[in-house]
């Protein structure tokens, strides 16, 4: 079937940048996933949990340590989507890039 929805130039375009998303989504989920230190900056942690207003030293430390695991999971797993997300657009541009080719040939 002769299905050209883009050219070939975008078609190669969205292939590399695919393939870049993948690998660099994957990696970072990866990285959410092992709790790296790098990435604590970026995590998304309630202001009622970084700054109580009871003084309670161990549990306070323990709600924020459980808020600091809940979002390292859930960026990781956000990550992962987007990679998957990313799978699909390689699929769908190589696939233009193959009819591209195909054409002109």
């Amino acid at each position: 079937m002769n299905m050209k929805i883009c050219g070939p130039k975008c078609s190669l375009c969205c292939t590399l940048i695919s393939a870049w998303g993948i690998v660099q989504l994957g990696i970072m989920g990866i990285l959410f996933w092992v709790r790296s230190p790098a990435f604590i900056e970026d995590l998304k942690i309630d202001d009622s949990i970084m700054h109580p207003a009871e003084v309670d030293i161990h549990g306070n430390a323990k709600r924020y340590l459980e808020a600091m695991d809940d979002s390292f999971h859930t960026i990781a797993l956000n990550c992962w989507i987007a990679a998957l997300l990313y799978i699909v657009t390689l699929f769908l541009s190589g696939w233009q890039l193959w009819v591209n080719n195909r054409i002109s040939a």
